[in-house]
């Protein structure tokens, strides 16, 4: 791209329409909470201006100072050139409705499990009320049991990561939202280190890539830890480990859900002797699936 100067910027138009154009040229992947360039582009302005994300035509002809200029255009630099997803550029990640601390220790939010989260996994679970020991494994972010918390608000939860990198970013985050005293961060490598409770609900969105996906991954997808994605040959190397161990911890009606993404042909091959129940999200009826406790025995 040519040398570009803030002087050659005045308003948030002006600097709207270069992202656009450079996102574009520069093909680069959305796929971290936004699906298009101006999408994209409009949230690094309003977020490096300190604007309100949900609020851009009211200030797109607003002059701005020169120091403000270069912020944004050093944003969008970073974003074109070194392909660094936005959410690490800004440090939150949007899920559900919820804002969450990320930086390069762990994925971005995203998981279709929290499309389920607020309906309380109805109708598979009967009564909320009576969820009270919840195990989530592969946390990341802590998103998912700070979801969970608000959903069912009689449950203590023990989040699980191998990474405490990971868990770091999943502590600042439980606290963020006042949580620490029922969600408990546990480093182990799954059931290692978990106490021997029975729990309720196993909720998990753990790595599932499988190998051939991994190869052909985006640099944005590139820029994340890679042991949060990778799942193996067929995709399925933990989820496997996580079925297999899911029975002795899980109660009498307990329910164990799963995201696996467009791995739906792996998991179903590596699951042929189960009955999966596959649940209903916003990409159709193959990202996540179900089984009970009477199912795992």
């Amino acid at each position: 791209m040519p040398t570009t100067t803030p002087a050659a910027f005045s308003t948030i138009r002006d600097l709207l329409r270069y992202a656009v154009t450079r996102f574009n040229t520069e093909q680069l992947f959305f796929g971290h909470g936004t699906s298009n360039a101006l999408d994209e582009a409009a949230y690094l302005i309003l977020h490096t201006l300190k604007l309100p994300l949900d609020k851009l035509d009211p200030f797109l002809d607003a002059h701005l100072l020169q120091e403000e200029v270069s912020s944004v255009l050093d944003v969008i630099d970073r974003r074109a050139t070194q392909r660094v997803p936005a959410a690490y550029i800004t440090n939150e990640g949007w899920l559900g409705g919820y804002r969450f601390y990320v930086d390069e220790r762990v994925i971005v939010p995203r998981s279709f499990i929290a499309e389920l989260i607020p309906e309380q996994f109805s109708p598979w679970v009967g009564n909320s009320d009576k969820i009270t020991n919840i195990l989530e494994l592969c946390t990341g972010s802590g998103c998912l049991p700070i979801m969970l918390a608000d959903a069912f608000p009689n449950a203590q939860i023990d989040a699980v990561d191998i990474s405490a990198d990971a868990l770091a970013v999943a502590q600042r985050n439980v606290d963020d939202y006042g949580l620490s005293d029922r969600i408990t961060l546990i480093q182990s490598d799954l059931y290692d280190n978990v106490p021997e409770n029975k729990y309720d609900l196993i909720v998990t969105n753990p790595p599932y890539v499988n190998a051939g996906s991994m190869d052909k991954l985006p640099p944005e997808y590139l820029r994340e830890p890679q042991i949060a994605l990778a799942g193996g040959e067929d995709g399925m190397d933990l989820v496997r480990k996580i079925v297999e161990g899911a029975a002795k911890r899980l109660t009498s009606k307990g329910l164990l859900i799963v995201e696996i993404g467009n791995e739906r042909p792996y998991a179903e091959a590596a699951f042929a002797d189960r009955d999966l129940t596959w649940l209903t999200t916003s990409a159709g009826d193959d990202m996540v699936f179900l089984l009970s406790a009477d199912q795992l025995k």
